[in-house]
């Protein structure tokens, strides 16, 4: 009787011990087969063969990535809180049209000295092409004048602040609101009281700083008790960028509690805020 051999025999036989060791994620089930007469002659009665059943082991994760320590969790970062800090949403918006207003003056303005350069087929005369000049450079002009006079009360960023000693005579609440000039330079104006922001008829502005205050008469009474009025006083003043201080207003105080307030240097007075979306009052 001829003994045929299977695959995995004759596979396991020619495979030597470490070539078995290569092979990963395979576990093999021993069980004994009968001796087969050819190969026990070969290799001795103590040969014997082994089955190997090829089994996929699904792959062993450490205890450490399974189950996190909990040291090794990110915790969630603190968030500032939102009712402090006020963002412009058409921020962007303005600073959009004023680069592209002021590229468009400038492109006039290069662009203009070539009407008289260039020669025409229709032949204009000299008076005609300083027209058409001056209407083209008047007309990129006044565009960017409107542009720098609507957006520069906008305000980007407002900040209620804690102020530090009594600033003012009124509420003595601070806010503190960025805006941008035309070539979008920064001007940071601390308002120490905002009983002094009042509303305005300037189009493309919110509030305004008062010429006039006039102090209740409990105050008043307080006040000249305690030798505070007459006097003068910083209501708000206005910073660049890096600090230097621009301008200020001033009021003065008289003896019945009656505040006339003027500017000293470069302030900015009047302010565009998005009333709707401040989450809580100045005043």
């Amino acid at each position: 009787m001829k003994l045929s051999r299977s695959p995995i025999v004759t596979l396991t036989s020619r495979l030597r011990p470490c070539q078995l060791s290569a092979l990963t994620a395979r576990r093999c089930l021993g069980t004994l087969t009968r001796p087969i007469p050819s190969l026990v002659a070969r290799h001795g009665p103590s040969f014997s063969l082994r089955r190997c059943l090829a089994t996929e082991s699904p792959p062993t994760l450490p205890a450490s990535e399974v189950n996190p320590p909990k040291a090794t969790q990110t915790a969630p970062a603190e968030v500032a809180p939102e009712d402090q800090v006020y963002h412009g949403p058409l921020t962007t918006t303005y600073r959009r049209l004023k680069i592209f207003s002021l590229s468009t003056l400038s492109l006039t303005f290069v662009l203009s000295p070539f009407i008289f350069v260039i020669e025409t087929s229709s032949g204009l005369p000299l008076v005609a092409r300083f027209a058409l000049a001056g209407i083209a450079m008047g007309t990129s002009g006044i565009s960017t004048s409107i542009v720098a006079w609507a957006g520069r009360p906008y305000v980007s960023t407002l900040r209620w602040l804690q102020p530090e000693g009594a600033q003012a005579a009124g509420s003595g609440n601070a806010i503190e609101m960025t805006t941008h000039t035309l070539a979008w330079h920064e001007r940071v104006t601390t308002v120490y009281d905002t009983a002094f922001l009042v509303p305005t008829s300037r189009p493309f502005a919110t509030w305004e700083l008062a010429e006039g205050f006039k102090l209740p008469e409990a105050e008043v009474e307080s006040a000249r008790a305690e030798g505070l009025i007459p006097r003068e006083e910083t209501i708000a003043e206005t910073r660049n960028k890096a600090g230097e201080l621009l301008g200020r207003w001033v009021v003065s105080w008289d003896e019945n509690g009656e505040g006339t307030c003027r500017q000293i240097g470069k302030v900015v007075r009047y302010f565009n805020v998005h009333k709707e979306l401040l989450s809580r009052p100045i005043q």
